[in-house]
């Protein structure tokens, strides 16, 4: 019998009439089914937020950050709830039921659960370097002293809000902090993953957290509408087109392309064989689905000479059996969508600016299929220049242009770019780099960028986005 997923509505079990299946990408068997919520049931639990802010506001931050750390260990060891009818999921379940829907590998399940689990313990660390090392008990209380001075903060939303995508299960790490500071979350998961923030959301509620902070909505497009535009704050996962339509919303943190790159400057070119394990690394990690992947790498001379190295490294990168130890390539939950992302690179190489330079090296062609799962094969492209559509690109499977270009230039051309890692110990041009506006997380020398240190928030500042600070006087 097939587990079905209820809705949570503050922390309440609710089933739905409305019962979809999710459904195993290779086969296209039902492996669960869940309740689906219609967003008039989301428009009204949303007027009802007050009510879980009000539980939460009253746990002090210290025993929410001590039920976080518990919940980490839960979620990598325990067997937790997962149905309304009583079916439970183990850890391999979970590892088991996710293969099944997203097209990931064990390897990367597991290495994503690990992540994740340390990332509950480490959720103090992370508030350190949100707040800038203010004493949590300020949001305890509302005001307080940081370093002599007096502060305060507010809360200028009574939830946030979370529409999930399902390439990856670490990107729930994003939300996970806000339970430690007081916010409670509302969360539509990916149609392909609703696995994830539900075992988050019941380790916690095993560790202790009160199960108001949590509302749980498989819903459809106008179930997520509802919860963008009616949720005070939120955090919105999606493509280009997506996300592109709430960028000048300030109550939207959005979550697209990060097209990352990686730079190496002229004092280091000449070296540039030490780095190619960086390269590789930044390019492939995680099956390449994370925005903090490289999609661009930008180089003063010897192009031609990278590109060919990173393609080769990457040429052994080939579908395999998810439970099979050495895989490391994901495939994707729709078929169709592999599809397009491919004939979407043949059609801008047609332009005549780039070169698949891992075309010349792989024995078989980019799209592959096996085992009923669909995958593409790593591709490595050779851009003459920015202006070449493929030179800034980023797509869901490790991807990457090379491009030629002087130094001098480099930092007017790459825009936007959410990790930029610069190998350079040049101190005029890191000057450059550290004022740069297109740059939103900057590593200084060989550092991958798909490492992060979690203290150093690279997609918005979840404190400052969920808190205001006020001017305060308090009368002794």
């Amino acid at each position: 019998m097939l587990p079905e997923i209820p809705i949570l509505r503050l922390g309440k079990v609710y089933q739905s009439l409305d019962l979809q299946d999710v459904k195993a990408v290779a086969t296209g068997e039902p492996v669960a089914k869940v309740s689906f919520a219609n967003d008039g049931l989301v428009k009204s639990d949303l007027r009802r937020m007050d009510e879980a802010r009000d539980v939460l506001r009253k746990v002090p931050c210290q025993e929410l950050l001590d039920i976080t750390t518990r919940a980490g260990e839960i979620f990598l060891n325990d067997t937790l709830p997962l149905g309304a009818d009583g079916s439970t999921q183990s850890p391999d379940d979970y590892l088991a039921q996710l293969a099944a829907t997203s097209g990931l590998p064990h390897t990367l399940i597991r290495m994503n659960m690990q992540r994740l689990g340390n990332i509950f313990g480490q959720v103090g660390t992370i508030l350190q370097g949100l707040t800038r090392g203010l004493d949590l008990s300020v949001l305890d209380k509302g005001y307080g002293e940081q370093m002599g001075v007096p502060v305060s903060f507010n809360a200028v939303t009574n939830c946030l809000g979370v529409i999930m995508p399902s390439n990856s299960p670490a990107v729930n790490a994003l939300w996970i902090p806000s339970i430690a500071m007081k916010i409670p979350v509302v969360i539509k998961p990916g149609r392909e993953e609703p696995w994830t923030p539900w075992r988050v959301i019941q380790s916690f509620i095993k560790a202790g957290c009160p199960p108001e902070a949590f509302s749980y909505y498989p819903t459809s497009h106008e179930g997520s509408g509802a919860i963008i535009r009616r949720a005070g704050r939120v955090m919105l996962f999606g493509d280009d087109s997506t996300v592109a339509q709430h960028a000048n919303d300030p109550r939207i943190e959005v979550h697209g392309s990060g097209r990352s790159k990686i730079l190496i400057g002229e004092d280091k070119i000449e070296n540039w064989r030490d780095y190619l394990d960086v390269l590789v690394e930044s390019v492939s990690a995680n099956s390449g689905r994370s925005c903090i992947n490289t999609s661009t790498i930008v180089v003063p001379k010897y192009a031609d000479e990278i590109a060919k190295a990173v393609a080769e490294a990457l040429v052994d990168m080939r579908p395999l059996a998810t439970d099979d130890p050495a895989a490391k390539l994901s495939g994707f939950a729709n078929p169709k969508f592999a599809e397009w992302i491919s004939e979407a690179i043949d059609g801008d190489l047609e332009s005549g600016g780039a070169i698949d330079v891992s075309a010349t090296i792989r024995p078989d062609e980019r799209y592959q299929t096996r085992d009923g799962m669909h995958y593409l094969l790593p591709t490595i492209t050779r851009c003459k220049s920015f202006e070449d559509p493929l030179a800034n690109k980023e797509y869901l499977f490790p991807f990457a242009s090379v491009v030629e270009l002087d130094q001098a230039s480099m930092l007017d051309q790459i825009g936007p770019s959410l990790v930029v890692t610069a190998i350079t110990e040049d101190q005029d041009w890191i000057t450059r780099l550290l004022e740069c506006p297109d740059i939103d997380r900057l590593n200084v020398g060989p550092h991958p960028t798909n490492r992060v240190q979690w203290n150093q928030p690279h997609e918005g500042n979840l404190f400052e986005f969920l808190y205001r600070r006020r001017a305060i006087q308090v009368a002794v």
